[in-house]
């Protein structure tokens, strides 16, 4: 066997000192540089929220990946996902308001409350709704946001039903829900058979229009023939013909979501039986479902109702011309994540600490004020960031019980730490002071 000289370099799977090892330089790639921020997903219909998490874990090679809201399988649109450090700011950013486009059809209803479910209930419109729908195509023009003059002029018990729901403080969920009850999920209890009774959860409703409506009546189903599930599809004609083809995440983007749909509408009435379809833009609290609207303004307008398509256009601070198609490339999805310093002070309030403050943050030690260059200035949840940018906690102040009766004077506050981040570089814009 041929001894190897003094000089001759060793073999590539040794190491001079410790056989068998292989030089840094010669082993596989790792995963990539650490990647913490915010990635805002378009997401498509039919996958459920938990399946595009569990796509991107993959796609991008992190473990620590989560999401700020879930979107039903049915339903579209921006979908906030966390990855990394950035899922300390999970239930901060899924306690924000969301916006949605919305599609309700009035006359059939289902047992999940939306297009996915089976028809358990039809009805013919009543004459007067029958009447209000056919003068709002009569009165033409847009409709607007909220109920105004016109609309309650044309449709007036239309608009109570909307007003009624713009007050709504309380609301039912669906028995097909995510909602435990006794350990287990009320859709698998549902689904079963049983009977489901869900209390109703607080909610508000920032606002609530109507941006189009079709129906009232077998020939007021614009641009569908034979007046049946097919008018529900979205055609031209009336009204909502101008949502057709719109840009954006408006009304038209709802047209034909998957999953149900018309076709969902099997053992809907007959031929010359009027159903009607609602286009509404709302913006409501977490916690609000939108099957459920449908489902009251139904009891509000005397027919049973379901949700044919949803399309969220908006999360927090995240808006949908800021998403990324989920079928988007590995390149392009790395691209678009948002560092977290920026991510993060763009959805909550900014509060800057001095290098010491930074570093009594970091150990988890409750602030002063002479620890901030930048002190919060409200009672809620703040960004504090390190003078380099870097995002080191979120924090709020101890205000104690009398914060009601005093002007917010943090002077001699202290600030505690909620959630503290670890070694997260600002691979963005810091923020103005």
């Amino acid at each position: 066997m041929k001894r190897a000289a003094l000089s001759d370099p060793p073999p590539k799977s040794e190491h001079p000192t410790r056989p068998g090892h292989r030089p840094a330089s010669e082993r596989p790639a790792g995963p990539g540089p650490r990647r913490d921020g915010v990635l805002v997903i378009d997401k498509p219909s039919g996958p459920t929220s938990h399946d595009v998490v569990a796509r991107l874990r993959r796609a991008l090679g992190v473990k620590r990946i989560g999401h700020a809201g879930t979107l039903d399988p049915m339903a579209s649109g921006v979908l906030v996902v966390l990855v990394g450090e950035a899922t300390k700011l999970a239930p901060y950013l899924t306690a924000q308001d969301k916006r949605y486009t919305a599609r309700v059809v009035l006359g059939v209803g289902t047992d999940t409350l939306d297009a996915n479910g089976e028809v358990t209930a039809t009805r013919a419109l009543p004459r007067w709704l029958d009447e209000e729908l056919d003068a709002l195509a009569r009165a033409g023009g847009p409709l607007g946001g909220d109920a105004g003059e016109a609309l309650a002029r044309a449709a007036p018990r239309l608009a109570a039903a909307l007003d009624a729901e713009r007050a709504r403080r309380a609301q039912t969920p669906p028995a097909y829900s995510a909602i435990k009850v006794a350990g287990q999920r009320s859709y698998a209890l549902a689904r079963a058979g049983q009977a489901v009774d869900l209390s109703a959860r607080a909610v508000e409703v920032r606002s609530l229009g109507l941006t189009g409506a079709s129906g009232g009546g077998p020939a007021a189903l614009a641009g569908a023939s034979g007046g049946g599930p097919a008018a529900l599809a979205g055609a031209s004609g009336g009204g909502p013909a101008a949502l057709a083809g719109a840009p954006g995440g408006g009304p038209a983007a709802l047209a034909g979501a998957p999953g149900g749909g018309p076709a969902a509408l099997a053992g809907a009435p007959a031929p010359g039986s009027a159903t009607a379809t609602l286009e509404l833009d709302l913006a409501v609290s977490k916690g609000y479902y939108v099957r459920s609207l449908a489902r009251d303004l139904g009891a509000h307008l005397e027919v049973p109702a379901h949700l044919s398509a949803l399309r969220r256009t908006a999360s927090g601070s995240f808006t949908l011309d800021q998403a990324v198609a989920l079928d988007a490339g590995v390149d392009a999805l790395r691209a678009a994540l948002r560092p977290l310093a920026e991510a993060a002070s763009s959805s909550l309030p900014v509060a800057f600490l001095t290098e010491h403050g930074a570093r009594r943050a970091r150990l988890g030690q409750a602030l002063t004020e002479s620890d901030f260059t930048v002190v919060p200035t409200h009672p809620g949840a703040s960004v504090w960031l390190a003078p380099d940018g870097q995002v080191v906690a979120l924090g709020a102040p101890e205000l104690g019980e009398d914060v009601a009766e005093r002007p917010l004077s943090l002077a001699t506050a202290r600030f505690s730490v909620l959630r503290g981040f670890t070694g997260v570089a600002n691979d963005g814009e810091i923020p103005e002071r």
